[in-house]
């Protein structure tokens, strides 16, 4: 068979809805200013789908800073790979701060966080090494674990009993490969927004040989006394073996980092073949990274303000009966019930006559039953954007119980 039938027959799970909904509800265009104001299809909506917790994204200090890098520096250096040519002070320097500020030995730059998760799975680990995991970790770890070519064990989502039971066959497995243990979970899971276990996780170091690597991603900045992390919001920072942030989230920017002890992370630097081989992160960005760490930093009133955000909407949306999970962290998912047909209509009548956009998530990523509405709340939205929004779901929610959002075929708005 000719690989491209193939393609041509089977789309994918996603691309099989690629004619329905390709421009609406998959790769739909936000234009203008990043924030909770932007256009969509020629008119104004109110934003809930950027992970811009803290609204640097255009914060003036960051703009400035971003600019100012590309006039220095322009987007093309430093050219080459930064164990070549691509070796520069400034990306030693946003290292530095970043281990010191996770308060680890060292830190190491990566150029995007799930290429990043990727390659530091693919090069801690040998055929004798053994993982255990969270079923609900994220892709960029999932595919970092099927380059792997040892055995893996998952537990169920922060299930602790059976967390211990596959820790223990692990060891077992382990010890007789003579390899060792990694675990390997997340800060802040980015669906449901609740925690991994990490206190409860480390404690195990007591009785069981492991070493553990979290993926961090939206805790990073936004989670903690000071912004460093779910492991400092559990006070487990010297537990955690490996801390793995990224600039996506909190930073509103593009790269990642990896922090651990100096060893590890030396390790990590002479032999991730995706760093080896790839182009060192341009310099605009390292230059507007160490600005918005800065930021992080010094300005714990903007990390105050998202959490004004989140307790607003979470509290008010639970106050009018809303389903949230068990998410402790600003990721907001909001539970219905109802079929994939009506999860469609219920995102026409959200962007099409309340102005408001916000993602949602259907089987079979959630039960056939469930349709989830995942809210990020941010640093840039205001107390009216939240109680206009609550008053909005609140309609919908009665729509959906009235039977008004039933029908298998979704009409595209014009």
């Amino acid at each position: 068979m000719d690989i491209f039938d193939k393609i041509k027959n089977n789309k994918g799970p996603l691309g099989q809805y690629q004619k329905s909904a390709h421009g609406y509800f998959m790769f739909p265009k936000l234009e203008g200013e990043i924030g909770p104001r932007m256009k969509f299809r020629g008119k104004e909506v109110l934003n809930w789908s950027l992970n811009n917790y803290l609204g640097l994204a255009n914060h003036p200090e960051v703009r400035k800073a971003d600019a100012q890098g590309a006039i220095d520096f322009g987007m093309g250096a430093p050219m080459g790979a930064r164990m070549m040519s691509g070796q520069t002070k400034y990306h030693e320097e946003l290292e530095h701060q970043l281990a010191e500020f996770e308060k680890k030995e060292d830190a190491y730059l990566v150029n995007f966080g799930y290429q990043g998760m990727i390659s530091i799975i693919d090069t801690l680990l040998n055929r004798h090494d053994v993982v255990v995991y969270d079923s609900e970790a994220h892709a960029c770890i999932i595919d970092g674990l099927r380059l792997h070519m040892g055995k893996r064990f998952v537990f169920p989502h922060n299930d602790m009993v059976r967390f211990e039971r596959e820790l223990e066959k692990a060891t077992k497995l382990a010890e007789e490969q003579k390899g060792g243990v990694l675990v390997i979970t997340e800060g802040v899971f980015g669906m449901s927004g609740d925690l991994g276990k990490l206190d409860e996780i480390v404690k195990f170091k007591q009785k069981y040989n492991f070493r553990i690597l979290i993926d961090d991603a939206h805790g990073f900045g936004t989670m903690g006394e000071n912004g460093r992390g779910v492991s400092e919001h559990f006070n487990v920072m010297d537990d955690i073996d490996l801390y793995f942030g990224t600039f996506a989230k909190s930073m509103a920017g593009i790269g990642g980092f990896i922090a651990g002890p100096e060893m590890v992370i030396d390790y990590l630097r002479y032999n991730m073949r995706s760093q080896i081989y790839a182009k060192s992160l341009p310099m605009p960005m390292v230059i507007g990274a160490l600005k918005r760490l800065e930021l992080i930093k010094t300005q714990p009133e903007i990390r105050e303000k998202l959490w004004t955000i989140v307790h607003a909407v979470q509290n008010g949306l639970r106050a009018k009966g809303f389903n949230l999970g068990n998410t402790q962290s600003p990721v907001t998912p909001v539970f219905l019930s109802g079929s994939v047909p009506e999860g469609t209509n219920i995102i026409l009548d959200l962007r099409e006559n309340y102005n408001i956009f916000c993602s949602i998530v259907v089987y079979p990523v959630v039960p056939k039953d469930v349709i989830m509405l995942r809210i990020i709340p941010t640093a840039a939205h205001t107390l009216q954007d939240v109680e206009y929004t609550i008053n909005a779901f609140s309609e919908v929610q009665e729509k959906l119980k009235a039977g008004k959002y039933q029908g298998d075929h979704v009409v595209m708005a014009n």
